[in-house]
């Protein structure tokens, strides 16, 4: 069986793609699946005697099927805690789809499902001519859409729905992260997304999640 992936993406930066993808690695490997995370490209790492590591990464490794080196989970991984393109320039460095394409396929090849991460938003440039919304479109994966539960975040889902809907890509559903401190009228927000975005969301993530929260992938079985 070809192995499945899903793109998750979110409406900004902070907005807990990382806690949604370690919970769905989580409840994807309670099912019986082989799941493993990839986090292409990533900013913010920090500087360790065996290379520079990025939190974010790190989570994905520890909540996917064991065995997998870092490097295979984050083939990008720079410093600075900057847009991924500035941070590869600083560094020298050019982020290549064809590098990020290898490495899916290698993780693709011994699993059941991947789970990829994007960074910041959908459209977050990889380099000066392709974005991660170019490079996903192209693989045709399903994306998943993160909304931090915030101030703004209507606007916010309802342009990012739209942009992955018109780009052509997928979108599988999207997921509400009640993040600390609740927001005010939490429950009307939520009812506006359900309206404007047309479905309600895939699930909600309480404002102190445990630890090891792990997603039914049922729900988003049935849409792929």
């Amino acid at each position: 069986m070809t192995a499945r992936t899903i793109f998750v993406t979110g409406t900004d930066t902070e907005v807990g793609k990382t806690l949604v993808s370690t919970a769905l690695l989580r409840g994807l490997r309670s099912a019986g699946h082989r799941a493993v995370g990839y986090k292409p490209v990533a900013s913010g790492c920090a500087r360790t005697p065996t290379g520079l590591r990025n939190d974010d990464a790190l989570a994905l490794q520890a909540a996917g099927t064991p065995g997998w080196r870092y490097d295979a989970i984050n083939p990008y991984a720079f410093a600075e805690p900057i847009a991924p393109h500035v941070a590869a320039a600083d560094a020298g460095v050019t982020v290549l789809p064809d590098r990020l394409d290898t490495g899916h396929a290698r993780l693709a090849a011994a699993s059941d499902w991947v789970v990829v991460e994007g960074a910041g938003g959908w459209h977050v440039p990889l380099n000066a001519e392709c974005d991660f919304a170019d490079w996903v479109v192209g693989a045709r994966w399903p994306v998943l859409l993160v909304v931090g539960m915030r101030l703004g975040c209507i606007n916010h889902a309802v342009l990012s729905a739209r942009a992955i809907r018109n780009a052509g890509a997928p979108l599988v559903g999207w997921v509400a992260n009640l993040m600390p401190p609740l927001q005010p009228r939490v429950e009307d927000n939520l009812a506006c997304l359900a309206q404007v975005l047309g479905v309600p969301p895939l699930a909600r993530i309480p404002p102190m999640p445990d630890a090891e929260l792990a997603l039914n992938p049922e729900p988003w079985l049935a849409r792929i």
